[in-house]
């Protein structure tokens, strides 16, 4: 298949919902051969370290990776793998495990605000702030350590969270 419509395939675009049902968890993309897999990824390993010292070279822009998935989704085998081939001074992956007392004295987007890549750099998040936007909402009781000023209660907390994320990605 080819990779633009790979790309399509893939695509959300805003706005719309995302049924996993609509997705087929054993998708192949058409390839069967592992050493087919392994070719296609060599080449775009290649394609890949190019496209980083374009973006290192000209410092416009920085390129950030979200890896967001239930432990043992892959995502530390990912970065290993599919990263292999970037010069490591200029990609830094970042695991978000639980918080440190430091990290729960600031904003819940504290943490992650800081380890934004610079231009010409590529950073990857092994799991993001959407959990404190997903996963607390799912288990409130994780919210107590988080020394908030106010009462916690309901639906604002939840408004002011995703009002406070979409803001930022935007900035």
């Amino acid at each position: 298949m080819a990779q633009k419509k790979i790309g399509e395939k893939f695509r959300v675009e805003p706005g719309t919902r995302v049924r996993l049902d609509d997705h087929d968890p054993a998708w192949t993309g058409g390839r069967n051969a592992k050493q087919q897999d392994e070719k296609l990824l060599a080449r775009n390993l290649d394609r890949l370290s190019a496209a980083q010292e374009l973006l290192w070279s000209t410092r416009k822009y920085a390129l950030l990776i979200v890896l967001q998935g239930m432990d043992t989704a892959g995502k530390d085998g990912l970065i290993s793998h599919v990263m292999r081939g970037l010069n490591p001074q200029a990609c830094h992956a970042f695991p978000f495990k639980q918080p440190s007392s430091e990290e729960l004295d600031h904003d819940f987007l504290w943490r992650y605000q800081r380890y934004l890549p610079a231009r010409g750099s590529i950073g990857i998040f092994n799991r993001s702030y959407y959990e404190e936007v997903l996963v607390v909402r799912v288990h409130p009781e994780w919210l107590e350590r988080q020394r908030l000023a106010r009462p916690v209660r309901g639906k604002d907390l939840w408004e002011e969270r995703y009002r406070t994320s979409i803001i930022s990605k935007s900035t």
